[in-house]
């Protein structure tokens, strides 16, 4: 479980290396010092919790993870499950379903089940993906015009509708603030300076909203400090509490209600498919993530030690306020170009994070809520990949694209619980009506020039592997051959797996055959796969049903039975 920490500590770092990594480390904190604030908020809790997934999540999935550069924390990509969860059954409930997705990401880990998570269709993650940046971005509407709307509730229609209908409450002093904060994020980049564009971006918004509300009597914007209120071992303030992240049973937690929301078996069944979901998009995201660093680093990562890190880190961040937390792309992407090489860097980056709650919480309290919102209305531009989205529908084939759009409208419409169920779904069901066409059921001509065929005869060359999808093509095929047939010889050299239905299919071949009258022979099957036939009752019967090894040992055999 600690393959990265042992890694690391085998292959003996040299002082530069472990300076650089330092170096990166600080530079990805300062990075994801305000985004973990912006997700938490998106998320519906206090930005203090996303400073927690930081720290917590961001050491010890580091340390027993299968990458050496991945940076984990909150992310987007969570956003649009978790609101859902809060608003229903509040913190303890988003932190109870935060360690059940950690369990079953351990358990996926020891189940090895890593490399099945990397198979997953493109059109299934773009699609998920783009919703998931639409609806964040439809959220940010509010703060970023100043919209007076108490709630947020409903489907995605009625939040439209929400939107609309108060936008004569908009506020210029929020919109403002908002627009300028998103002109910096838009433009700073061309400039191709090192430092972080959101850091400016924030900075500039926080500074012009002091400034202006300084100078100007009338103008007032909403900021993480008059927005967001604590209460820590007796003490109250606002904004962010400058103290470590403490030990507390999720359980123990307020649910929607500001109770504490208790441990019971309903609760569980009830969290049981939100847990099941950020699981399942935590293995998606980390895993994605990971082979991304791959090709940047050059490196090689475990994807079955990565679930059980991600797992062990999702389990041990509620413990302490954490959101579920998954790898970081953008993260990790500057963690690389910075230098980080070792886990090291990580751990750096939550240390910063941690010095930075303890020193500079009144500071970041300055925030203003429109500045967070353009924030992460460019997470969500970022995210929704809109460039690789149409052209996804332009050159995908059909099948393709209705899995992209189902996945992108079911996350939009509904949420992604349903829509990875789905998504995932009917990418199976795609891929088992492929996988039916890739077997070959071809007839052998009687007038091929390669074989002296008998009159009578039919000859049949099955190519790949026969399984519950292929073997119903299989019995129909065979099953319908002409009158005037005697005997059908079926070609097995290419098969190459059998599965249960398989052999049903088999057994209900040899049995139609057998009614009408026609000898049947197998040619050329696999030991192993000719073991499981006669185990079930496919046995040599003289004149009836034989075996051979050649195409030419059929013909002889099938002469002999006419």
């Amino acid at each position: 479980m600690l393959s990265a920490l042992r890694k690391s500590l085998k292959s003996r770092p040299s002082y530069s290396e472990i300076q650089a990594n330092i170096l990166a480390g600080l530079t990805v904190g300062v990075i994801a010092l305000p985004l973990s604030m912006a997700l938490a908020i998106a998320s519906g809790v206090p930005p203090q919790h996303g400073l927690y997934t930081a720290i917590i999540a961001g050491i010890f999935i580091a340390l027993t993870g299968g990458s050496k550069v991945n940076i984990s924390g909150p992310t987007a990509a969570f956003v649009v499950v978790l609101l859902p969860i809060v608003q229903e059954f509040g913190l303890g409930g988003l932190l109870i379903s935060g360690f059940m997705a950690g369990l079953i990401l351990v358990l996926m880990g020891l189940g090895k089940l890593g490399k099945l998570i990397e198979i997953v269709p493109y059109p299934v993650t773009i699609g998920f993906t783009a919703g998931i940046g639409v609806v964040i971005g439809t959220f940010q509407i509010k703060d970023f015009l100043g919209l007076n709307i108490v709630s947020m509730d409903g489907n995605y229609f009625d939040k439209l509708a929400l939107i609309f209908h108060a936008l004569p409450t908009l506020s210029w002093q929020e919109t403002l603030i908002s627009s300028l904060t998103l002109g910096i994020l838009l433009v700073w980049p061309r400039l191709h300076s090192k430092i972080p564009g959101h850091l400016v971006a924030l900075f500039v918004g926080a500074l012009s909203a002091w400034l202006l509300g300084h100078f100007l009597p009338d103008f007032s914007v909403a900021t993480i400090g008059n927005r967001f209120h604590y209460e820590v071992n007796g003490m109250t303030g606002n904004g962010i509490p400058p103290t470590l992240p403490t030990f507390e049973w999720p359980w123990n937690l307020p649910a929607a209600d500001g109770k504490p929301i208790g441990l019971s078996f309903d609760l569980i069944q009830l969290l049981l498919p939100s847990a099941i979901t950020i699981a399942i998009l935590g293995s998606l995201e980390s895993l994605l993530c990971a082979v991304v660093a791959d090709g940047m680093s050059g490196k090689k990562h475990n994807p079955n030690d990565e679930l059980i890190g991600q797992g062990i880190g999702n389990m041990i961040s509620p413990l302490f306020g954490g959101l579920p937390a998954t790898a970081a792309i953008a993260r990790t992407a500057a963690n690389i170009k910075a230098g980080g090489s070792l886990p090291l860097a990580s751990v750096i980056h939550s240390l910063f994070i941690l010095v930075a709650i303890l020193a500079l919480s009144p500071l970041l309290s300055y925030i203003p809520m429109a500045s967070m919102a353009a924030l992460l209305l460019m997470v969500a531009w970022n995210m929704s990949e809109a460039r690789h989205f149409i052209r996804t529908v332009k050159i995908a084939p059909r099948d393709d694209v209705l899995v992209l759009m189902l996945c992108f409208l079911l996350t939009v419409l509904f949420d992604m619980t349903v829509a990875v169920a789905v998504g995932m779904g009917l990418a199976a069901m795609l891929f088992i009506r492929r996988s039916i066409h890739l077997v070959d059921m071809a007839e052998i001509e009687k007038d091929h020039h390669s074989y002296d065929l008998p009159d009578h005869v039919a000859v049949y060359d099955i190519n790949g592997p026969l399984f519950f999808g292929t073997a119903q093509k299989a019995l129909r095929t065979i099953s319908s051959v002409t009158p005037d047939i005697r005997v059908v010889v079926i070609d097995m050299s290419e098969v190459t797996m059998l599965d249960v239905s398989a052999i049903i299919a088999m057994e209900s071949i040899a049995d139609n055959l057998l009614d009408k009258g026609i000898g049947l022979i197998i040619n050329n099957l696999q030991p192993r796969m000719l073991l499981k036939l006669r185990r079930a009752g496919i046995r040599k019967k003289t004149g009836k049903i034989e075996f051979s090894r050649t195409l030419a040992d059929s013909f002889l055999l099938a002469k002999k039975m006419l």
